[in-house]
């Protein structure tokens, strides 16, 4: 009994301890205000450490993501930044820098708006590629005024090259049989599966993805280095320089390392300039599309599926949950408030049944008054258009892979595999065609008709419905179908994108189509709305944990700790949290 005591005072004494400390800090915090923006300001951002779509309300990845600016916010703080009189340039540090074509895109559009504004943007790096491609990562760099490498980096700007892998060879080894088809000849996705390389349509279409991505990127750079396309693409065909190479050549400014890149920005910004991080800047701003009618902003991003989960660990990136997005259109539509809806999508597909929901909503909030726009990301490709195609416009950026509208199903028969290594099976049925999905029986002819049925069913159903929501003859759906994925450039050719651009294009579409004037703001009020973390957090506590007196210590230690923690955070101090990694759940059916 007196152990016990003396545990229960230590956790008071603890908490007691933690109060007063956040109860100080908070005070502080209080005191100092909202920080002020220097009246010199430099900006810097790290883009090593990404720019990502979106993140997500599952606890873990809102903690994994903690870090991260999205693109949204990095569009806003560039945004103010180009008319904000205190701030006086950006440095950016490049790293590996990795992100979508689309991602890239939508940057580089916000870097022009703001270099055009007068506001000197530098790039540095100590290396473009380690080992590695640098493509991605000099793409980036070019959006800049000036370049500047470490005198020991290299620049490896050795072009594309798109490899699949197949593992047909590998399931003959285990005697597992691919069993699946698709519609049609371009939808690929199953080849990794049934064959041991690419297509000629897989080639056709690999390839033109490849150079529609190239072509974008060598256009960018030329224009923004002053070098004629073809030199440049000439330099691409060397691809490997060192950094004197890279100098020589003219592809970066200077050599210099990083103690001598800031250095030469006191000299050039004044030595009473200030630098800022470009996410605390938008901390210490009024930001926009904070008042004004409203616009709904549901985000759709990551594989789609129809259940409830929202993060995959392993990708380390959200899920795109059909049920969670369409509850947000329903919330959207049913809020007398939300003049419009933009619809954010970055998703390679997934469920036919999960697209067709989200599909479903988005008929339903235009039928309600509510015009809705979708803005694709990186990817909107398959089950990503499907849940676009009602639309009342599409705004895709030029690398935005988008299409991909055909369907593909089947299964893997593994009773050889399992034969090899002597496990047998055997099984009672009440009915002819209980074995459809196993996994261990092959279709008979019978259920194979089926499964072509099926196809053709899924297949005329997204067909038609791109039909009907892009207004397009079904003969031209249907040569543009096949399965095949488009650049957003060629989308917009097909007719299957109205706009190129970003989020900002977006949100202007959607003022135009809500008659709201273009220079009235708006207020984006996001569709669910986020919850605090400790409700996200508490939700995934087992029910037995909730309901005990176990929860009463979890929720009162976290609401204990949750103002120091937000004041320390706000003082910028603390490290960004591990990663957990775990496999990633696959669906059958994909888009």
């Amino acid at each position: 009994m007196l152990a016990f005591l003396k545990k229960v005072l230590m956790v008071i004494g603890a908490l007691s301890l933690v109060s007063l400390i956040s109860f100080t800090i908070t005070l502080i915090v209080m005191w100092r205000g909202k920080d002020p923006v220097p009246d010199k300001t430099i900006l810097e951002i790290d883009f090593e450490k990404g720019v990502v779509e979106y993140v997500s309300d599952d606890p873990m990845g809102r903690m994994l993501s903690e870090t991260h600016m999205t693109v949204l916010e990095a569009v806003e703080a560039l945004t103010l930044a180009k008319d904000d009189e205190r701030v006086v340039g950006l440095i950016a540090r490049i790293g590996s820098a990795g992100m979508g074509f689309a991602r890239l895109q939508e940057i580089r559009d916000a870097m022009i708006a703001f270099r055009e504004a007068g506001k000197p943007a530098i790039a540095y790096t100590d290396t473009f590629g380690s080992m590695s491609s640098g493509n991605i990562p000099y793409y980036l760099a070019s959006f800049f005024d000036e370049i500047y490498m470490q005198p020991s980096g290299d620049l490896a700007i050795t072009g594309f090259q798109f490899k699949g892998r197949f593992f047909k060879g590998t399931l003959e080894k285990l005697n597992v049989v691919p069993r699946m088809d698709h519609r049609k000849e371009f939808k690929t996705a199953m080849n990794r599966f049934t064959e041991k390389d690419f297509t000629e349509a897989q080639e056709t279409s690999t390839r033109a993805i490849m150079t529609g991505f190239f072509d974008q990127m060598t256009a960018h750079i030329a224009a923004s280095r002053n070098l004629p396309e073809d030199a440049l693409r000439d330099l691409f065909d060397k691809g490997l320089f060192s950094a004197q190479e890279a100098l020589d050549a003219g592809l970066v400014d200077a050599l210099a390392y990083r103690d001598e890149i800031y250095k030469k920005a006191e000299t050039r910004f004044g030595y009473d300039a200030e630098p800022l991080g470009l996410s605390k800047y938008l901390t210490r701003v009024d930001r926009l599309y904070r008042k004004g009618e409203t616009i709904a902003f549901i985000h759709g991003v990551g594989p789609i599926h129809r259940g409830k989960a929202e993060y995959d660990p392993m990708r380390e990136g959200p899920l795109f949950s059909a049920q969670k997005v369409a509850r947000a259109f329903r919330s959207a539509i049913e809020n007398e408030d939300v003049k419009a809806i933009v619809f954010r999508v970055d998703s390679p597909g997934g469920s036919y049944v999960g697209s067709d929901t989200v599909w479903r909503e988005t008929l339903h909030a235009k039928a309600a008054g509510k015009p809705v726009i979708v803005s694709m990301g990186d990817v909107a490709g398959s089950g990503g258009y499907f849940v676009a195609m009602a639309a009342d416009k599409i705004v895709a950026q030029p690398g935005t892979i988008t299409g991909s509208i055909g369907v593909f199903a089947g299964k893997m028969i593994f009773t050889g595999f399992w034969n090899m290594i002597g496990v047998t099976w055997d099984a009672v049925r009440t009915s002819e065609n209980a074995d459809f999905w196993s996994f261990t029986d092959d279709y008979t002819p019978d259920q194979w008709e089926m499964l072509q049925d099926l196809l053709d069913r899924i297949y005329d159903d997204f067909t038609n419905k791109v039909a009907t929501g892009r207004s397009l003859p079904i003969e031209t759906v249907l040569e543009i179908a096949k399965g095949r994925v488009w650049t957003g450039a060629e989308a917009k050719e097909k007719g299957l994108v109205d706009e190129l651009g970003g989020i900002q294009t977006a949100i202007a579409l959607a003022k135009a189509a809500a008659d709201i004037p273009e220079d009235q703001p708006v207020k984006l009020r996001r569709f669910p709305a986020r919850k605090p973390l400790l409700d996200t957090l508490l939700e995934k506590l087992p029910v037995s944990v909730r309901s005990s007196a176990t929860q009463q210590v979890v929720v009162q230690t976290i609401k204990e700790i949750r103002p120091a923690l937000r004041a320390l955070k706000e003082l910028g101090i603390g490290e960004p949290p591990g990663v957990l990694r775990m496999p990633m759940p696959q669906e059958l059916w994909a888009l």
